[in-house]
């Protein structure tokens, strides 16, 4: 062994204190991470409901919280193990709902609250593209730039990889296509890369489009040089390029996304706090689905819905994890969404996850940003029913119930003081939303 080419190499690892003991342990593709099955993304979505108003003024509708709440939990209360959902604006909470066991009384008793936390799945992709977006945004690099020069320099590239853009793998767009897999270690995606795609733009959904992320995050971040390969004893190159650029990835998180929202407690593995999966009905014990490090960028994070709320509100409206204009712009792109649907009030984006062990315990998440400053978080921790009914069509669908017409036209110019025979123009937006009116 080099024992100088050992230290230089190690000398090119920067701000990241190296763990012999932790480097010695990681596993770069654990058992319990095989077989999988896990969210589709925009492939899940069979079809989408359509809801019929009469007008398109969002300043004559109006949205019933307390009676979203309880159709929501009408369609829930019998069909889950348990469930927590909470509703905020202007990032103060108006509306909570804790239903039954996040651990059943066989593993514990443990009632839901908004401070329980569970493995969210693919809602961890949200987290992941806010921060591969600010980290752009921070060094002024184009969205549209190619992802190649930021790979490590040992990994074979197929075709059409250097064509792969930031923008396309936070889109689902890079031409990855994995099948049925649900798989991105390091292992995987290395293999991926060198196969390389047969064309890019189409729609897949990935978890590998943002497993590749933590690996550029360390790579932007200059924590590793995209040229450096390990020669030591203790450690393959490739378990400790996987170690370094995951260590990376988490403390550029909790530093730049959790940080600034006030919140510290969200990890990879799963402490014995956390919920369990079950399945529906309940039977037996529950599952735990273990320490995701491994597969972390594309899901991952054990969070609450509080976790997730403080991180939405700062994301929308604070900014000090990037500008208001920009978080909005990262809406729009769709980075790291997988909705966006207009309403009477606006539009609204919204973010699920679905991880499970054989599609028989399942641990859930949505996250949505509403109109009218609103957000939402659901987490659920079996699936809903037998045969098990579509999350994020139940809570649109209860959503959507409950926007309502609070004013007739004749009513809103009587209200305003105008004569009933004025006419009424929109100025719509860009999103086909409408912001204001003008009357004259």
């Amino acid at each position: 062994m080099n024992s100088e080419f050992t230290v230089s190499a190690l000398a090119d690892i920067r701000n990241l204190n190296i763990d012999e003991a932790d480097v010695r342990a990681h596993v770069i593709r654990p058992r319990h991470v095989l077989g999988i099955v896990s969210s589709k993304g925009l492939e899940d979505i069979v079809g989408r409901p359509e809801f019929q108003f009469t007008f398109a003024f969002d300043a004559l509708y109006r949205f019933h919280a307390a009676g979203f709440g309880n159709a929501l939990h009408a369609v829930l209360k019998d069909q889950v193990a348990g469930y927590v959902m909470q509703l905020r604006q202007h990032g103060s909470t108006i509306y909570t709902r804790e239903w039954q066991w996040s651990k059943t009384p066989l593993d514990g008793s443990k009632a839901w609250t908004p401070g329980i936390r569970m493995h969210v799945a693919s809602c961890s992709k949200f987290i992941t593209a806010i921060a591969m977006t600010k980290l752009l945004n921070d060094k002024q690099m184009s969205y549209d730039t190619p992802i190649v020069g930021f790979l490590p320099t040992y990994w074979g590239k197929g075709p059409n990889i250097d064509r792969i853009t930031f923008r396309h793998l936070m889109t689902h767009r890079s031409g990855f296509n994995n099948g049925d897999k649900s798989d991105s270690d390091f292992a995987f995606m290395k293999d991926r890369v060198s196969n390389g795609v047969s064309s890019i733009g189409g729609y897949k959904y990935e978890n590998m489009n943002f497993g590749l992320c933590r690996i550029l995050i360390s790579t932007i971040l200059g924590t590793i040089s995209p040229g450096v390969t390990f020669n030591i004893p203790f450690s393959s190159n490739d378990a400790l390029w996987d170690y370094v650029t995951i260590t990376s990835y988490v403390q550029y998180v909790r530093n730049s996304v959790f940080t600034p929202a006030g919140i510290s407690g969200p990890t990879l593995d799963q402490p014995i706090p956390d919920a369990l999966a079950y399945s529906s009905p309940v039977v037996g014990h529950g599952w735990d689905s273990g320490d995701l490090t491994a597969v972390s960028g594309g899901v991952g994070w054990h969070m609450s819905p509080d976790d997730l709320l403080a991180i939405m509100g700062t994301f929308r409206r604070r900014g000090t994890i990037m500008s208001p204009g920009q978080a909005q712009l990262m809406l729009d792109d769709g980075f790291g969404i997988d909705v966006q649907m207009p309403t009477p009030l606006g539009t609204f984006y919204s973010k699920s996850g679905f991880w499970s062990l054989e599609g028989k315990q399942v641990e859930q998440s949505l996250l949505y940003f509403l109109p009218l400053d609103m957000e939402l978080v659901v987490l659920a921790n079996s699936p809903i029913g037998s045969p098990a009914k579509f999350f994020p069509e139940i809570v649109t669908n209860a959503y959507m119930s409950n926007i309502y017409s609070g004013l007739s036209l004749r009513q809103f110019l009587q209200r305003s003081g105008l004569p009933i025979s004025s006419s009424v123009h929109a100025l719509i937006a860009p999103d086909r939303s409408v912001r204001r009116m003008l009357v004259g």
